[in-house]
C-alpha cells in the first residue's frame, strides 16, 4: 500500500487568518467536497467529555465543521454512545445533558445531538466483518445507517490502547454497550456481593434471562450475552466489568470494530485529529491533567491508520512538557506515550488496522 495523504497546520494565526478558517482549509485539502454528495446524512463523531473534564474539542471547532458540510448539502448530526461504565454519559438522557453542560447544542455548533446506540445503548446493527476475534460486531445504529462520516478526536495518551485517536474513537466509541463489552472483556459481569442487595432491578432488564435471585444476584455466564445492561441498571453499582482483555488483545478487538464502523463508508469518512491539550488520560476522566507538550495543531486525513501514526510521531518530537505528568528522563523523541503508559503499545491498534485494510502508518505530511 502506498503512502497516504496527512494534512497539518499549526496554531499559528493572524488577523487575515485564524484556526478556524485554517480548519476550514484542512478539510478542503484532505477531500471533503469530494466525499459528501448534497443530501447525505452525516454523523459527526466525536467525544463530548465528561462533566469535569476540560481538554475535549470546543465546540467552536465543531461547529465550524458542522458549516463546511451544510455548505455541501449535508445533513449533519453531531454523536457519540454511551459508555459501559455507570456514569453521567451512560444513557441518552444524561448523555445529552453532559454535553450541554460542557457547551455542546444546536445553539452552539449548529446541529442536533443524537446518541447513536440509543436511550440505553440497546440500539446497533450487527455488521458482519473478517476478524481474528469477531465475525460481527455491534455497531451503533445511528452510525451505521449513516451515509457518510466525519470524525472529530481529541489525540491523547490512554490508559488501556496507549493513544486516543481516531481508530479508537471510531472503534470503541462506534460500539454500542454490548461491543465495548466484548472489546473490554470476555466473561460475564460480576456481581459484588457486599454491594447487592438483591432489588431485582437487574433481572427486569437483563434480556437472556442470565441473572437469577437468592441472598444476591447471580449472573449464569452461559447465557450472559454481554449486552452490559445490567452493569448501568443497577442502582446500587454492584455490577462489574471483569477486565480480562489485556492492553494488545483489546486494541486487536477495537481495530476490528473500526473496521466494522466503516464497513461501506471507508471512502465516504474523513478523520480529524486536535493535537491539543494532550492530557494524560482518556476523557472520559472527570478531569484534566497537564498536558505532556504544548498544543501542537490539527491534523486531516481519510485514513485513520496514517492520521493517527502521524499524531503520534508529531507528539513524540515536540518537546517534553515537564511540568506534567512526564518523567524527567523522557528526552525529546522518545515515546512519551509508553512513558506514560509502559505496559500500552500503541503501534499494536495501528498495525492490527492496516492489516484489516484500514488504511497505512506510512504517510506524507503536508503543512498548510
Amino acid at each position: 500500500m502506498s503512502s497516504s495523504d496527512v494534512h497539518f497546520t499549526d496554531l499559528r494565526a493572524s488577523y487575515k487568518r485564524n484556526i478556524l478558517d485554517k480548519t476550514d482549509e484542512l478539510l478542503t485539502a484532505a477531500g471533503l467536497p469530494d466525499i459528501i454528495e448534497p443530501g447525505d446524512i452525516v454523523a459527526v463523531k466525536l467525544h463530548f467529555g465528561e462533566p469535569g473534564n476540560t481538554a475535549f474539542i470546543r465546540p467552536i471547532f465543531v461547529r465550524r465543521v458542522v458549516e463546511a458540510l451544510k455548505k455541501l448539502g449535508a445533513k449533519p448530526f453531531i454523536t457519540d454512545t454511551t459508555t459501559l461504565y455507570v456514569g453521567p454519559r451512560s444513557n441518552a438522557v444524561n448523555h445529552i445533558e453532559a454535553a450541554l453542560h460542557n457547551g455542546f447544542s444546536y445553539t452552539t455548533v449548529g446541529a442536533p445531538i443524537i446518541i447513536a446506540d440509543g436511550l440505553r445503548g440497546q440500539s446497533y446493527v450487527d455488521t458482519p466483518i473478517k476478524g481474528t476475534h469477531f465475525d460481527s460486531v455491534s455497531i451503533a445504529a445511528e452510525i451505521a445507517n449513516a451515509d457518510a462520516i466525519v470524525v472529530l478526536s481529541h489525540f491523547k495518551c490512554h490508559e488501556l490502547s496507549g493513544i486516543g485517536g481516531s481508530v479508537k474513537n471510531i472503534g470503541m466509541g462506534s460500539a454500542a454497550r454490548r461491543g465495548k463489552l466484548a472489546q473490554h472483556s470476555n466473561i460475564a459481569p460480576k456481581v459484588k456481593a457486599k454491594a447487592c442487595v438483591a432489588c431485582g432491578e437487574c433481572i427486569e432488564w437483563c434480556p437472556n434471562q442470565a441473572i437469577e435471585l437468592g441472598e444476591t444476584a447471580t449472573i449464569d455466564k452461559e447465557r450472559c450475552i454481554g449486552c452490559g445492561e445490567c452493569i448501568v441498571i443497577c442502582p446500587h453499582q454492584a455490577i462489574r466489568i471483569q477486565w480480562t482483555e489485556g492492553a494488545q488483545v483489546m486494541q486487536e478487538k477495537m481495530a476490528e470494530y473500526a473496521l466494522g464502523a466503516l464497513d461501506g463508508k471507508l471512502d465516504k469518512s474523513i478523520f480529524v485529529n486536535f493535537i491539543t491539550q494532550v492530557s494524560p488520560a482518556c476523557d472520559c476522566m472527570g478531569h484534566s491533567d497537564a498536558p505532556i507538550v504544548a498544543d501542537l495543531g490539527i491534523v486531516c486525513a481519510t485514513d485513520p491508520v496514517a492520521i493517527d501514526q502521524a499524531s503520534a510521531d508529531l507528539v513524540n518530537q515536540a518537546p517534553a512538557n515537564y511540568a506534567s505528568k512526564m518523567p524527567a528522563e523522557y528526552k525529546q523523541g522518545e515515546d512519551k506515550f509508553r512513558a506514560i503508559t509502559p505496559k500500552s503499545d500503541w503501534t499494536v491498534q495501528l498495525e492490527c488496522a492496516q492489516k484489516l485494510g484500514l488504511g497505512t502508518r506510512d504517510y506524507k505530511l503536508t503543512t498548510l
